[in-house]
């Protein structure tokens, strides 16, 4: 594939942008929260600058143009038929799922989520009064699966009422088959459990795998979800707060369509508009290009961790830039690892006990970087971890 019209190798110093990543010391380097270190799609820079010309950033509606890119992106790129009167605009995917969370499930329901996994999602149960029902994933020849009698235990709680579940599984990086999603649906189904769906992450899916959406699994269980999406994490776009939910249900979508807007989170930047269809309409051969760049840098990342830190193992990931390393032949707490991480060689990545489950054996990731900061990242990993090691005493590695 060709690469030469897109530098995704750009150095591009981030320091003193009110970046929430790069808000760290002057010899750090993060390689920890979902953010990409590479310039947009120049067409959706073109976008921007059309609608920086115009000068007046007044308040911004959202047009038909909107739900046709979303619904024609879905269709091309994920063979999924979405009709325009599903989708509904959202600031974000997270203030979507908060506000879904209050307006969908009441004060001291259970809503479940599979463990580990997105670490904000204990805080957008927790936040509003529900209480987090963990179905662990299981951890077995180097991949991650759902237990389903676990699953059906809790979701046949009365008390549970809602599952938040990460398509493709942020920080696994797994991509849920069909049968997989057709069985959790179906338990949902049957024990009257409504689904909502993040899959922010879908767009990223790897070269040779295919990301399936759990609302086109089957008509039943599209009646019974609701899915948050957005051009924001493939396009490096999460300043510019633009997201869809969509929703078969029309019951279910009126609820939703009036808890946004009575949470504020429906109306638009002067922005959010222009950089979702741009990003829909002409920015696939960027992605495109993208995904090879993200495999590449995956590829040399595991080569060193294989060949350098050998103890380590990186998961097999389908999906996203963030790579899952199980550090358990070193350390039980990862949280003390990647803090004398940081301390020692300014690496800043992430514990994997924030995503519960078993993740505090874990650390993840970001490697959605220039390579050359990436080789930076990597010798300091490499170099601190032997040092870390060093300081441990054997019982501490079992």
């Amino acid at each position: 594939m060709n690469l030469v019209n897109y530098n995704f190798d750009k150095m591009t110093n981030r320091f003193g942008t009110n970046s929430y990543k790069w808000d760290v010391g002057s010899k750090e380097l993060p390689m920890w929260v979902a953010d990409m270190d590479f310039e947009t799609s120049p067409e959706v820079i073109e976008a921007f600058q059309r609608r920086l010309d115009h000068r007046i950033f007044g308040y911004t509606s959202v047009p038909d143009a909107y739900y046709e890119a979303v619904a024609q992106w879905w269709d091309r790129r994920h063979h999924f038929h979405v009709h325009h009167e599903w989708i509904m605009f959202c600031t974000g995917v997270v203030p979507a799922i908060s506000s879904i969370v209050r307006k969908m499930t009441t004060a001291g329901d259970n809503v479940l989520v599979l463990a580990p996994v997105y670490n904000i999602f204990y805080n957008s149960i927790v936040n509003n009064q529900r209480n987090v029902l963990v179905s662990e994933l299981v951890y077995s020849e180097h991949t991650y699966s759902i237990n389903f009698d676990d699953l059906e235990e809790k979701l046949a709680a009365p008390e549970t009422t809602l599952m938040i579940f990460c398509n493709p599984h942020n920080p696994i990086g797994k991509v849920w088959d069909n049968d997989d999603l057709q069985k959790a649906g179906n338990l949902c189904i049957k024990h009257n459990v409504l689904i909502l769906s993040d899959e922010i992450h879908c767009d990223l899916t790897h070269l040779g795998y295919r990301y399936t959406p759990f609302a086109s699994v089957s008509e039943e269980i599209a009646q019974h979800c609701i899915t948050c999406v957005a051009p924001t994490k493939a396009f490096n776009l999460a300043g510019i707060q633009s997201s869809s939910i969509i929703v078969p249900n029309p019951g279910l979508r009126a609820l939703v369509n009036r808890g946004i807007n009575t949470d504020e989170a429906a109306e638009p930047n002067a922005f959010a508009i222009e950089a979702a269809i741009s990003a829909f309409t002409e920015g696939e051969p960027w992605l495109n290009a993208l995904l090879s760049y993200l495999m590449e840098n995956r590829q040399l990342l595991e080569h060193l961790i294989a060949s350098q830190l050998p103890e380590l193992e990186v998961i097999h990931s389908e999906a996203t830039y963030l790579a899952w390393i199980d550090c358990r032949a070193v350390t039980r707490d990862t949280k003390a690892l990647c803090e004398y991480l940081r301390k020692e060689t300014g690496l800043y990545v992430s514990e994997g006990s924030m995503f519960g489950g078993n993740g505090s054996t874990f650390l993840r990731m970001n490697y959605a970087c220039p390579k050359a900061r990436l080789e930076d990242g990597l010798r300091r990993f490499a170099e601190g971890v032997k040092a870390f090691q060093s300081l441990q005493i054997p019982a501490n590695r079992s």
